[in-house]
């Protein structure tokens, strides 16, 4: 090799050693380096840092011609980093324990949903509804670790987390933890509203009996390669990671009980689900081994979970000899059986099963109670602290202020207890030397700090300190104590609580900052409030708790408060009166409100509105909660404050959008459309589109029995909600010279998003206005040129049948959004014949028939007493009837096809005969037979059965003709009476078998 060569190859060899001024992450993407970065030992950065950064660049938006912001575009380069990060996920084999340490809530969603996408998990599509045997494995896996990583964010959205001390104010890094905080928490309202549907989910997986497998950097490069390898290798069962069925029941089980337990804060009887899971997960764990080698459980904090679980949830089998200590003791917690409880936690001083932190748990709660007024409790407190000191002690730890505190006044009682809880503690004959140091300088020092020589004899005096210490140390500390100089009684003036006894200043405000966070009285915060800014003017007492959280337009106002008091005192009230309100604690919200009111109405015009009109809002809950439930008209004074808000114009006032959404749904539920549609100030229209919105509703409401012609203001509802569904869009030519269309974001030339429109309508309850909204979106479901099977809906003749630009509408959009609807609209009223049929339509739409079939029927159920009455002709129209006859041929049931055929209204002999001539049907076959009226099939049935040979089912058809009711000489009534008859048996039969 020539000289010159040789330097080209080492130059060659050495470049990637040294990214010339180009960034890492763009370094390996040109280079390819990725595989041999991730392999070196501490690879800089570190793999979690590369997927950050290559979603970040895969993320950015772009700017075109018009310096208009546009989405992400779908290139080349994008791809490829997508791609990236996913392998990099793949080199740390999706360990969602490393991947939620190091990536935020946004990030590893958007990774996740990467993953979805190329597992090639339809777009769209419930997870809930697919079924996971029949996935390929990587799509399985793919769907798994998206519903784990969900209802574990879930969890740990749950848990406290401490506030980080605010650094130097600087405006960008606050405005990107501002849009990161509001971001994290778009994604968890969305994952806590599918929390259900996750956990059916993984549910479903614990049921899997076949190994799983996920995408590898290897697979993903076959992905990139050749697309087409999807549904080939990288999804058969050799391709990928191998997951096997007992460490992904493992981990499924492990989250799930992490689920359960959370869930049963609010339902203890979940409780009982958690201890299932958890328990499988230890049997698990058990099976798998040493072998596991993707299967990382914290097995300390599924101890933790097991033992909770007992306590919560006993087994059933259980005796008090079986209990274990954590559930007697809880036992004791809700039974109030204190003494039972002290004889545990003395024993517990001679085993230490029991963690001090949980011991120290029990006393927080009896000090809580305490505080909250059961004087009883004050002796309670001060044994359980005896016994928790002298455990501190035996370990070698230090004495609690607790302990001191409530040791300041000591009675004979007192110390009986203690000496008592000291003798049952300690084993003389097997006590070490060291532990018995401790017991006896502990009684030293008990001597030392008592003023009364009559407590002194009595400790010194005891068989415990006789034995502990030695006959010249008991004699120096008497002489001592006799021989020192009188002190003040600390005792002498009367104490009121422990709280009022002398402690460090650290103490006091950690104690008051307790009661701060648990107190909702508003006098009492008041003074909890002048107290703490009397001991130190440094701190910002509204930071206390990170639960407190006031609406962002309203912060800015109330931090600009320039008095400390008055300015803490303002947002706690308003924190607390806002969360009160949202868990119906509506008597409490109203004091907390008031008193805020009172406040600023001393000194801010503008924070008084603000506190009118969340006033406003608390009292439309209230009402909508209590008597509204039972269709009781709101009080003509708040339809007046409803209307006064929406026409205030007040300027600088700062608004919360939910206050409007909530008033216009308010006006619409209680049926005022006459101030809608009349009454309302044009400059409202203009301003506030739940105002527009609502005005379009109760128009077309009023509209509604004029004749088709004056329905103008159907269509301009028509049109504002087509433009709220619209998206928009361009073409793009790709590299291998095909158009494609790339849909970008939700259009913003509608009046609000898709997502505002759903959360305004399900805060709707009146019958018509919903009906009205779901035959709009149900005839904008039915204009897509690629519709198949239509769905029906009340009024949908009022709407425009065609749409000028039907590519910008986000058909896929308008197809979830009826189904929520639908969804929500049932809740209201699962009774409404109309709403079940669009339920049943848009089940025979997607090829459900079973359950089609199940919503047809409660339909006719409900508006003809289950079927006791004849179900009205425009329920059951031949439309429906001939889906059903579909859904029923689609099951085999072919008897039931050629019943249903007669409920047209001019029966279908052509399909009756057909059905009846197929032999493989899964129904009841002939004992149906007594449901056919019309003789005509009747004769056929004969007939076919002659030609069968099929002699005894051939006599069943004969005695059915037979029978003198169907006898076609009788007056029509009758053979209507008989017809009637036949349907009622023939549909409540169905009714049991699909109900």
């Amino acid at each position: 090799m020539s000289a010159e060569a040789a330097d080209r190859e080492a130059a060659t060899s050495s470049r990637p050693c040294t990214p010339p001024q180009t960034s890492w992450f763009e370094f390996l993407l040109e280079e390819s380096l990725l595989e041999k970065h991730l392999r070196k030992p501490c690879p800089d950065p570190a793999p979690v840092q590369l997927i950050v950064q290559f979603l970040e660049q895969a993320s950015k938006p772009s700017v075109n011609e018009q310096n208009q912001v546009q989405p992400p575009p779908d290139n080349k380069r994008n791809r490829i980093l997508k791609l990236l990060a996913l392998k990099v996920a793949a080199h740390l084999k999706w360990d969602l324990d490393i991947l939620e340490k190091s990536l935020s809530v946004p990030v590893l969603n958007m990774l996740l949903n990467e993953l979805l996408c190329i597992s090639k998990v339809p777009p769209g599509t419930k997870h809930v509804d697919m079924d996971l045997a029949t996935l390929p494995p990587t799509t399985a896996m793919a769907i798994l670790l998206y519903n784990r990583w969900a209802i574990r964010t879930i969890v740990q959205s749950s848990f406290p987390v401490k506030q980080a001390k605010p650094g130097p104010p600087q405006l960008s890094v606050m405005n990107q933890m501002q849009q990161e905080k509001e971001l994290t928490e778009n994604i968890l309202k969305v994952l806590k509203e599918q929390a259900s549907d996750s956990i059916l989910v993984l549910e479903a997986a614990l049921k899997l009996n076949k190994d799983l497998y996920v995408h590898t950097m290897r697979t993903l490069d076959l992905l990139a390669v050749e697309p087409g390898m999807v549904n080939g290798e990288t999804e058969s069962s050799t391709a990928g990671l191998k997951i096997r069925t007992e460490e992904m029941q493992c981990q499924v089980c492990y989250d799930l009980g992490a689920a359960y337990f959370q869930q049963g804060s609010t339902n203890s009887a979940v409780y009982e689900n958690a201890r299932e899971k958890f328990f499988r997960t230890k049997e698990l764990i058990a099976e798998i081994g040493s072998l596991s080698l993707h299967c990382t459980i914290d097995e300390k904090r599924l101890a933790g979970y097991c033992q909770a679980c007992d306590v919560l949830v006993p087994s059933s089998d259980s005796t008090s000899q079986q209990l274990t200590p954590y559930s007697q003791v809880h036992i004791c917690l809700r039974s109030g059986n204190y003494q039972v409880r002290l004889k545990i936690f003395i024993e517990d001083n001679l085993t230490f099963s029991l963690p001090v932190q949980f011991r120290q748990s029990v006393l927080r709660e009896l000090f809580q109670k305490a505080q909250q007024g059961n004087e009883a409790l004050d002796e309670i407190c001060f044994k359980v602290c005896a016994c928790n000191t002298v455990r501190d002690i035996l370990e070698g730890r230090a004495i609690s202020v607790q302990f001191n505190q409530l040791f300041l006044r000591p009675n004979k009682e007192k110390i009986d207890f203690l000496l008592e809880v000291c003798s049952r503690s300690v084993n003389l004959e097997k006590a070490s030397d060291s532990l018995k140091g401790n017991m006896a300088a502990f009684l030293k020092n008990v001597c030392l700090g008592l003023e009364d020589l009559q407590y002194v004899f009595m400790i010194s005096s005891h068989e415990l300190f006789i034995t502990l210490l030695k006959d010249e140390e008991r004699k120096l500390l008497v002489d001592q104590m006799r021989k020192r100089s009188p002190r003040v009684n600390l005792c002498i003036k009367p104490v009121t609580s422990f709280y009022d006894i002398p402690a460090s200043a650290s103490v006091n405000i950690g104690q008051l900052e307790h009661q701060l966070i648990l107190s909702v009285d508003p006098w009492r915060i008041r003074q909890i409030l002048i107290e703490l800014h009397g001991m130190t003017s440094e701190r910002q007492f509204w930071t206390v708790s990170n639960k407190w959280e006031v609406p962002s337009v309203y912060s800015g106002v109330i931090l600009g408060i320039k008095d400390n008091l008055t300015r803490d005192l303002v947002y706690i009230l308003m924190a607390k009166g806002l969360h009160c309100s949202t868990v119906k604690d509506f008597s409490h919200a109203k004091q907390l409100f008031a008193a805020c009111l009172e406040l600023v109405t001393e000194f801010s015009p503008k924070l008084r509105q603000v506190m009118l009109n969340e006033m406003l809002l608390l009292d439309i809950h209230t009402h909508e909660a209590g008597t509204g439930q039972s269709g009781e008209r709101p009080p003509s004074d708040l339809i007046s404050r409803v209307r006064g808000y929406l026409e205030m114009r007040l300027p600088d006032i700062p608004l919360r959008q939910v206050i409007a959404e909530e008033c216009v749904a308010f006006m619409l539920n209680w049926r005022e459309n006459e101030y809608l549609t009349l009454q309302v100030p044009a400059f409202l229209l203009q301003n506030n589109p739940y105002v527009k919105l609502g005005q379009l509703l109760a128009a077309t409401c009023k509209e509604l029995p004029g004749p088709k012609e004056s329905r103008r203001t159907a269509k301009d509802l028509w049109e504002v909600v087509v433009q709220i569904c619209s998206v928009s869009s361009q073409h793009k030519r790709g590299n291998d010279g095909r158009v494609s269309l790339i849909k970008q974001r939700e259009s913003t030339l509608g009046i609000m998003y898709r997502s505002e429109l759903l959360s305004f309508i399900k805060k709707l309850r009146e019958p018509l206005v919903l009906t009205i909204i779901l035959s709009l979106f149900v005839k904008l479901h039915n204009v897509r040129e690629d519709i198949v099977n239509d769905i029906t809906a009340e009024h949908i003749s009022i709407w425009p049948s065609s749409i000028p630009n039907l590519q910008s509408v986000d058909f896929e959009a308008v197809a979830i959004t009826v189904k929520e609807l639908v969804r929500y609209a049932l809740s209201i009223n699962p009774n409404n014949h109309s709403w079940l049929i669009i339920q049943a339509d848009i089940y025979f739409a997607t090829n459900q028939y079973s359950a089609a079939l199940h919503y047809y029927l409660q339909a006719g159920a409900v508006c003809s007493d289950f079927f006791n009455k004849a179900v009205p002709p425009d329920v059951y129209t031949d439309q429906v009837i001939k889906r059903m006859i579909k859904c029923c041929s689609l099951l085999n049931c072919h008897t039931q096809v050629a019943i249903l055929c007669q409920f047209l209204r001019e029966i279908d002999y052509k399909t009756a005969f057909k059905s009846l001539q197929e032999q493989n049907s899964h129904d009841a076959m002939d004992s149906y037979y007594d449901y056919i009226w019309d003789v005509t099939i009747l004769e056929y049935l004969t007939y076919l059965h002659h030609k069968r040979g099929e002699t005894d089912k051939r006599q069943i058809a004969i005695k059915a003709i037979g029978q003198t009711e169907l006898n076609a000489s009788n007056p029509e009534e009758v053979l209507q009476l008989a017809a009637q008859r036949r349907k009622k048996k023939f549909l409540q039969a169905m009714a049991k078998l699909y109900f």
